[in-house]
């Protein structure tokens, strides 16, 4: 079984790939979607997305981070997934699966599964384009729409050369929305030589007993799941190895939430900073009554030096 960090545009940054991934469990992870137009982005860009890239296409624990491109331009994204390549990444993820309206589009993420004739080409470049060695993959939900085309799609990218492929088990205008439809993913399996990952509402282990049940496949993708408890990955691996599953308790989680702090507050503005730990702490309420409090204390603070006071950080003060 491979479980993996799912991209999460503007939430799954280095920042919380490196706190996630110290935790343990994660088999793999990838960057957020690279947008590829009709230009070969420099190594710097790649490197804004992906810095992991400088060490090895590795987190700080040593967890592997592929690179994930979007687009719908088969030559362009061929030459910047070979530049990725070049860059250090040991595989090229392709996003057919966002569904954001501004992505969309721009004839970007799901809005693709319309066209599978394309999928299928911007697959079959990408594995020209890419070392032997390097595997192409792809991210896909059940459709635009509707799930009806969702083997048809998933035929054209296995067929274009993608080593598996990763369903998110619900449909573009589904969005978010409960439930996934995991009865799907056998489906999309049976028309596929290659793994498929099943990816959507894993928000638990009870979940992944009932998805594996389900699915009938092993490998899992998790996202919004993992960002709000932090060891499910670890969680299910002891499950799936029959060892006693032992939760993370906040007194374990609040020195990863101080280094995501510091590492924000390094990064980023002052302006920003302050969001982007609220941004976490916000989806951590969902399993942790106590990160619901610091929620409420850190709401409207805005000032860096004051939020580190309140997670109980040093502050150096002014002379």
């Amino acid at each position: 079984m491979q479980i993996a960090l799912a991209p999460m545009e503007g939430l799954v940054d280095d920042i919380l790939r490196d706190v996630l991934t110290r935790v343990g469990g994660i088999d793999w992870c990838v960057t957020e979607f690279i947008r590829v137009n009709d230009q070969l982005l420099t190594p710097a860009y790649f490197h804004k997305f992906g810095p992991e890239l400088l060490n090895g296409a590795r987190t700080r624990s040593g967890v592997p981070l592929r690179v994930q491109l979007l687009g719908s331009d088969p030559v362009c994204l061929a030459e910047n997934a070979a530049l990725a390549c070049e860059l250090g990444s040991e595989v090229i993820d392709l996003n057919f699966g966002c569904p954001a309206k501004t992505v969309n589009k721009s004839r970007g993420g799901a809005v693709l599964l319309k066209e599978p004739e394309l999928l299928n080409s911007i697959v079959e470049h990408v594995r020209r384009a890419v070392p032997a060695h390097i595997p192409v993959t792809a991210k896909m939900r059940l459709g635009f729409d509707s799930p009806d085309g969702s083997l048809v799609c998933a035929t054209a990218l296995a067929e274009g050369g993608a080593e598996h492929i990763v369903v998110h088990a619900r449909t573009k205008v589904d969005g978010y929305k409960p439930p996934a439809h995991w009865e799907w993913i056998p489906r999309v399996q049976d028309v596929v030589k290659v793994p498929v990952f099943a990816n959507g509402d894993i928000w638990s282990v009870e979940d992944w007993r009932r998805c594996r049940e389900i699915s009938g496949v092993e490998d899992i993708m998790l996202g919004r799941g993992l960002v709000s408890r932090p060891d499910l990955a670890k969680q299910i691996a002891a499950a799936r190895a029959g060892e006693d599953v032992v939760e993370m308790t906040w007194a374990e989680l609040l020195p990863l939430i101080q280094d995501f702090w510091l590492q924000a507050k390094a990064q980023m503005t002052a302006r920003q900073s302050p969001g982007r730990l609220k941004q976490w702490l916000a989806m951590l309420t969902r399993n942790y009554p106590e990160a619901t409090e610091l929620f409420t204390v850190l709401r409207r603070e805005t000032e860096p030096d004051q939020v580190s006071r309140l997670l109980g950080l040093p502050v150096a003060e002014a002379a």
